[in-house]
């Protein structure tokens, strides 16, 4: 009886962290589209829906804290438990990072932006594959998302070239050229 109700529990746990991955996954298609739009109702909506994740992650560490202290997981149980545990508060922060979305230049640069929305696509992917990943568990899998990390720093980097740049040649877009950064 109460492996089955572990079971469940734990089942729940997956469902709950996959549903706050999804979210968060909204929240950063949405920061992205309205970062390069500068659609400042949808950049305001992307702020309020921060607190949807918040709950997500206080309803996940309750559980996942109530769940070692009844049911006193050990071996791989424990290992799955704490998993969601700690991976809880990174996803929280990606939601974070989400909401400090910043739009106060009025110039633009279509090719910093554009640069910007691709990596907002590989981000995209790359959670999307990071959730897969933690549904089915493939170690080859694993090694094969880690990868995707090192090309969305270097879009990083580029989109900060890209900014300076543009910055060099219209010195006007210094405030927007910050918000890129």
């Amino acid at each position: 009886m109460l492996r089955v109700q572990f079971e469940e529990d734990l089942e729940k746990l997956h469902n709950q962290f996959y549903a706050m991955g999804n979210e968060v996954l909204t929240q950063i298609n949405r920061t992205v589209r309205a970062f390069v739009t500068h659609d400042r109702d949808l950049a305001r909506q992307v702020i309020e829906d921060d607190a949807e994740i918040n709950e997500y992650e206080v309803k996940l560490e309750r559980k996942s804290f109530e769940m070692i202290a009844l049911q006193q997981p050990v071996s791989q149980d424990l290992r799955m438990v704490m998993t969601v545990l700690k991976a809880v508060s990174d996803v929280e922060r990606m939601g974070d990072h989400a909401v400090s979305i910043r739009m106060k230049g009025e110039l633009r640069s279509k090719v910093v932006e554009e640069e910007i929305s691709k990596m907002g696509r590989e981000v995209k992917d790359f959670v999307e594959a990071t959730l897969e990943l933690y549904l089915k568990g493939d170690v080859e899998t694993a090694y094969e998302v880690a990868t995707r990390d090192e090309k969305i720093n270097e879009y990083y980097d580029r989109i900060q070239e890209l900014a300076t740049e543009e910055i060099k040649h219209n010195p006007d877009l210094i405030i927007t050229g910050r918000d890129y950064f």
